[in-house]
């Protein structure tokens, strides 16, 4: 870093659907730290309904006014003392939540339900994120990034594609199973281009957005899109021989998709609740106990079952860079978070430096 600047360009979200551009000093790794150069910054959904328009996260989605950005991989360009498996030069993502490291949840890799008020800090949240060109993290916060995939490709593993592989990990996916995904944002996107390579026997996919629906055909990922509707539960059905998918998951936060993904479930199926936000409305006994239906929720996941995604997207020559859309420099973060708050995109990424 000797020859390296020593501010750099950050965003900041205020809220009011704005961003603002600062210059800040370029940060030093302490004990434990390296520093990244960041390659590629993608923007979450929850940036948009939590703290992009307006400041409405409280607890692990309370915003502290630093630097934006969850979802970042970069290069290492320096180490602090202390670091034992990175060294400079390493490509690497950011698991998006810095724990304490010792609750239970943390020593199990599950640092986004780390139970320490004082120690848990989500990046772009409670601690400056990757929304820079540079970002200070803690060496156990990272994965390796390995170089068959691209820096679009890692910074989508924790908080999008990782999000989806921990919710189909636990209803899980075979040949058996036809999937509903309702939601076809990147979360929905991911979870169609995983569920293929978990074998998922058919794949059906359903969003109100007609630019959504579009990509979803484009890339191929469905066997059928559905626009949504009063009457998706019977489209389903006519999609399935009448009986209903045996795996659901909803990838949207809305009240009229997660009931569809509900009742359009056959009898024994398993349903994951992935989308953040909204509510729900069903009727317990019809709707899934008469069925004995399960439904799980699933948030984030763990350090380990994401580096074990990172060897099977290598293996499967899997791209998340795929559903990526829009590309942006730094200087136009702005309309980076506009574009995403539109809904009318795939993912939208940030690329702050290059090598």
């Amino acid at each position: 870093m000797s020859t390296s600047p020593k501010r750099m360009a950050a965003a900041y979200l205020p809220g009011n659907s704005t961003v603002e551009l600062r210059e800040v000093p370029v940060p030093k790794p302490g004990h434990g730290e390296v520093l990244l150069a960041v390659r590629a910054s993608t923007i979450c959904g929850s940036d948009i309904r939590a703290i992009y328009r307006e400041h409405l996260g409280k607890g692990p989605e309370g915003y502290q006014g630093v630097i934006a950005g969850h979802e970042p991989a970069g290069r290492i360009v320096a180490l602090g003392p202390g670091c034992r498996r990175y060294k400079v030069g390493d490509r690497a993502i950011v698991y998006h939540i810095s724990g304490c490291g010792l609750c239970n949840d943390c020593r199990r890799g599950y640092m986004i339900s780390c139970t320490s008020s004082e120690f848990r800090r989500a990046y772009g949240w409670q601690r400056d994120g990757g929304m820079a060109e540079y970002l200070l993290a803690e060496e156990k916060d990272l994965i390796h990034l390995p170089d068959s995939l691209t820096y679009l490709d890692g910074a989508q593993v924790a908080c999008g594609f990782g999000t989806v592989y921990e919710a189909l990990q636990k209803i899980g996916i075979d040949g058996n199973h036809t999937v509903l995904i309702t939601g076809l944002g990147p979360v929905g996107l991911a979870a169609a281009a995983l569920g293929r390579k978990l074998g998922a026997e058919k794949i059906l996919g359903i969003d109100i957005s007609p630019e959504r629906l579009h990509l979803a055909r484009k890339l191929e990922l469905f066997d059928a899109v559905l626009a949504s509707g009063p009457n998706n539960v019977s489209e389903v059905l006519d999609q399935t021989g009448g009986h209903g998918v045996e795996r659901a998951i909803d990838c949207s936060g809305n009240a009229e998709a997660r009931a569809t993904a509900i009742r359009a479930t056959r009898k024994w199926g398993k349903i994951a609740m992935v989308g953040e936000g909204g509510s729900v409305s069903f009727n317990p006994s019809p709707d899934i106990i008469h069925d004995q239906k399960t439904i799980l929720g699933s948030w984030v996941t763990s350090t380990w079952l994401m580096e074990e995604l990172v060897e099977r997207l290598v293996r499967w020559n899997l791209h998340p860079e795929q559903i990526v859309t829009h590309r942006f420099p730094l200087a136009k973060t702005s309309e980076a978070y506009a574009l995403m708050a539109s809904g009318q995109c795939g993912k939208v990424a940030v690329c702050p430096t290059s090598d």
